[in-house]
């Protein structure tokens, strides 16, 4: 359950203000809601499987003590990456608004690439590196796809008005936070 929770709230932090975010938000205006949630859960599922499965191997082949200095200067790092931001480029936006195929399929196929590499899936490494693969897998998952849900929500109802800045720097915070603790877990011990 530990590995659970502190992967739904890492890894919901860290898709705040994410690329996915912008592509969920995109496709939802286009599309129902139900069939991009959904496409989004499968891509998320199935890339956060290929994640921990990476994270496992890594983790039973490394130190702890250097899991843990590794882990924490990544999460530093995915605090900068987090303050830098993440735009759609205009490749992403036109083939999201050119999108006519089976919206489920449309949405999955742009998740599953879009998320290949991420932050969020090298998050869920690192996190699968220090706790189980199957709390991980399931916590990063929900926490990816209630963010992205939370973005279309927020959305629709907000507009062009949401406080991007202030998601930013929260976001990166944690991050940094995450990364701080993890850095001082092996001085501590």
């Amino acid at each position: 359950m530990q590995a659970l929770w502190i992967s739904l709230v890492v890894i919901f932090v860290a898709e705040l203000g994410d690329k996915s975010q912008l592509m969920a938000l995109t496709f939802a205006t286009r599309f129902k809601t139900g069939p991009v949630l959904a496409g989004i859960t499968a891509a998320t599922a199935l890339v956060h499987l290929v994640s921990v499965g990476v994270g496992r191997v890594v983790g039973d082949a490394l130190p702890t003590t250097a899991i843990s200095i590794v882990a924490g200067l990544a999460f530093l790092a995915f605090a900068a990456w987090t303050l830098r931001g993440d735009e759609l480029t205009e490749e992403e936006k036109g083939k999201a608004a050119r999108t006519t195929r089976n919206a489920f399929i449309a949405v999955a196929v742009a998740f599953f690439l879009s998320e290949l590499g991420d932050k969020t899936m090298l998050a869920t490494i690192t996190l699968a590196t220090q706790h189980g693969w199957f709390g991980t897998w399931v916590g990063s998952t929900v926490g990816m796809v209630a963010a992205d849900a939370l973005a279309i929500l927020v959305g629709r109802f907000l507009g062009s008005r949401l406080p991007e800045k202030w998601i930013k720097y929260g976001a990166a915070a944690a991050f940094a936070v995450f990364g701080v603790l993890l850095l001082a877990e092996p001085l501590i011990a």
